[in-house]
């Protein structure tokens, strides 16, 4: 994977995403050796982030590199100068760039005139990323992937776009159920549904939390409201007041199934206060995981490492 952008989970193969969680894995195990030393990571982020970017900040620094944050200020990608300028002036200076953007088409322009890999830390599309520490996440508390039910409630935005292929992509079945109007975009279903025809995945959308977790291995959820659409925040809260997780509809999934959410959560909106501390919960070996897949991730696209 060295030298590879990653902007969609789609730019992966199974292979290359069974390889991710391995290094993982192994590196989880205490790996702070400096593989990066003398290199240098670009943090441009035009939303806020704690997890994104501490945990790369982190990674590229206990790997032996260096990681710069530039904000929406400093940078304004296309509008204090064009993405393509930007994209060839950091190339120049450092060795890959992770990008959080409101635009993904922005993510792209970006990869597009950069000479360097560009890694999508969260786009209106895609958060790959959070989907693939997910994926370590689900391995390392059920031993396998592939024939695992995962069941996703609430609204299909980025990080359900990046579930949904990653889960097709290594044979784990899909559910997501989301209120009429909020359902997952055909482009992303039909990508997932031909991974899923070659995985032996199969994906479900349906309108009904209960169905969509009913023997789930995997009871997911995130945010009403993503950033960027405050402006709908109340229409929101009616058209999914039926989708919260609750223990209720955790009940209905298998007897040890695991509760996620890719944090921040808005408690006693789509999960129920105290839903973090349940048994089911795994949330923050979740945020965790974040740190360990993107040092796997950055030894891979920079180095070469796996």
């Amino acid at each position: 994977m060295k030298g590879k952008d990653l902007l969609s989970i789609a730019d992966l193969t199974s292979k290359e995403i069974w390889q991710l969680i391995t290094s993982a894995t192994k590196i989880k195990q205490d790996y702070r050796r400096p593989f990066l030393l003398g290199k240098s990571l670009a943090l441009i982020f035009e939303k806020p982030s704690l997890r994104t970017k501490v945990s790369f900040d982190l990674a590229m620094r206990e790997l032996g590199g260096h990681a710069i944050y530039l904000s929406q200020s400093e940078v304004g990608l296309g509008k204090r100068e064009p993405i393509s300028d930007v994209a060839q002036v950091l190339s120049r200076y450092v060795d890959c760039i992770v990008v959080r953007t409101f635009s993904h088409q922005d993510a792209e322009e970006l990869a597009r005139y950069a000479t360097i890999p560009v890694i999508n830390g969260l786009t209106d599309e895609e958060h790959p990323c959070q989907a693939l520490s997910d994926l370590l996440t689900i391995y390392e508390k059920k031993g396998k992937l592939k024939g695992l039910t995962l069941a996703f409630i609430g609204d299909a935005n980025n990080v359900a776009n990046s579930l949904i292929l990653a889960a097709s992509l290594v044979g784990m079945n899909f559910r997501i159920a989301s209120p009429n109007g909020y359902q997952v975009k055909e482009r992303v279903l039909s990508l997932a549904r031909r991974f899923g025809s070659v995985s032996g995945a199969t994906i479900l959308l349906t309108e009904e939390p209960a169905t969509a977790a009913e023997g789930a291995d995997v009871v997911y959820t995130d945010v009403w409201t993503s950033m960027g659409q405050e402006a709908e925040a109340e229409h929101r809260r009616k058209v999914f007041a039926r989708y919260q997780v609750d223990e209720a509809l955790l009940a209905k999934a298998h007897e040890d199934a695991i509760f996620m959410h890719p944090l921040p959560a808005h408690h006693g909106e789509e999960i129920a206060k105290g839903l973090l501390d349940s048994p089911h919960s795994v949330v923050f070996d979740q945020a965790e995981n974040r740190l360990h897949l993107q040092k796997a991730l950055l030894l891979s696209v920079i180095a070469g490492i796996s």
